[in-house]
């Protein structure tokens, strides 16, 4: 029976330390808060940062010790497409871009002619026809037209590839980049001749 006095004796004591601990704790917290004013008429963000301590430099501040190191060892403003060595990789990868821009645009455009123009497209291809331009401005036009469709579609399988995990070893990357060039420029003047 004494024990089960204890154990009840010990638990009313916990429960009671714990509530004593939870109302210091809430008179501190009180306290505290009337302390800083919170509860008085004042901007409560004019007390947050009164109390804010800076953590580390600014943005401002390292942008500026970044420009004067700059100045200072008379580094160039940022590094200019000529201090690069070209390799076909690089090349075909901006010209892969290039002809993604300029397929897009391209189609918009001849999309946005055909709702504006108030003819029809045979009229207008009648209308080149009449012109009557030589058979080289023609065959260059069509090959002009065909290079960037044909380079785009066999860099983008190349890419395919690429995404499948294989062909990323250097020798890898520029043997196909050579097949690609090879492919784009068969494909271009076999289009062009048609």
């Amino acid at each position: 029976m004494t024990v089960a006095c204890d154990l009840v004796c010990n638990i009313r004591l916990r429960h009671v330390r714990l509530r004593t601990l939870k109302l210091k704790n809430m008179a501190l917290l009180l306290r505290t808060v009337a302390r800083q004013g919170l509860c008085s008429s004042r901007s409560q963000f004019g007390i947050l940062y009164r109390h804010a301590v800076p953590m580390g430099t600014s943005a401002k501040e390292e942008m500026n010790k970044f420009w004067t190191k700059n100045t200072r060892l008379n580094r160039p403003v940022s590094p200019h497409i000529s201090i690069y060595q070209w390799s076909v990789p690089m090349l075909l990868s901006i010209s892969h871009r290039g002809t993604g821009v300029g397929l897009s645009s391209g189609i918009s455009a001849f999309a946005l002619a055909a709702l504006v123009l108030p003819e029809s497209y045979p009229y207008y291809l009648d209308l080149i026809h009449s012109m009557s331009f030589g058979p080289q401005f023609l065959a260059f036009s069509k090959f002009a037209l065909a290079f960037p469709v044909a380079f785009h579609t066999f860099n983008g399988v190349r890419h395919l590839i690429w995404d499948v995990g294989k062909g990323f070893k250097i020798p890898e990357v520029y043997r196909s980049g050579y097949v690609v060039i090879a492919l784009t420029v068969l494909a271009s003047i076999g289009l062009a001749a048609m």
